[in-house]
This record gives C-alpha cells, structure tokens and sequence, in this order.
C-alpha cells in the first residue's frame, strides 16, 4: 500500500510543477526559467520540513510522492544548457548558482523550522 501514498503525492505534485511553470511563464517570460527554479526551492524547504517528521507514512506521501514529481533535476539541467547554447551564458551561469544557494537555504531553513516543531 505504499506506492499508493507515492501515487497520491505525485498525482499533486506534477500538475503542481506543470502550473507553476505555466504562471511564472505567463507572469515573467521565457528568458529565465523560474517555474523550475520555484519548484526546486520550494521541495527543497519542505523535504527540509520532513528531517522532524517520524512518519514513513508522511515521508512517502510529501518526500518521494509530492516533492519527487514538484521538482526536477534533469529539467533544470535541460534549461541550463538551453540558455548556454542560445547564448544566454549569463542567465545560465545565474540559473546554477541561484539554484543551488536558494535549494541549499531552503532546505536549510526547512530542517531549522522543523527544529522548532
């Protein structure tokens, strides 16, 4: 019964990813790409939340179900070499290091949240 939790927080998360990158597309353009970057960082702080939380139950559904389908390594990578090889080096050089610092202190910031729990 497991997978199903999975499932069920995949089955959130995906169109969650979909229609974040939609909306940041609509709100900011193509030119960077901030639907994934959202994602990224927002899964990044609540798998941080998950670090106080016993549940396997829990972690299945939110950790590897919701955040497993919300964010996106390989889309992320796509992206960044998308931007290098139209030429926009600059904002692909941003999208790696904003990526990592904002993921790194989001889940940073999720596991001291969850510290106060």
């Amino acid at each position: 019964m497991n997978w199903l939790l999975v499932v069920a927080g995949a089955a959130v998360g995906a169109p969650l990813r979909y229609l974040t990158d939609r909306a940041a597309r609509a709100r900011f353009g193509p030119g960077f790409p901030w639907g994934t970057f959202l994602v990224n960082v927002v899964g990044s702080f609540v798998l941080g939340l998950l670090t106080g939380v016993t549940s396997a139950q829990v972690h299945l559904l939110l950790g590897t179900g919701l955040c497993g389908a919300l964010t996106t390594y390989s889309t992320f990578s796509y992206e960044t070499l998308k931007l290098y090889e139209d030429g926009a080096r600059g904002y692909a050089a941003l999208n790696i290091g904003a990526s990592l610092a904002a993921g790194l202190g989001a889940v940073w910031l999720g596991v001291e949240t969850a510290r106060l729990w």
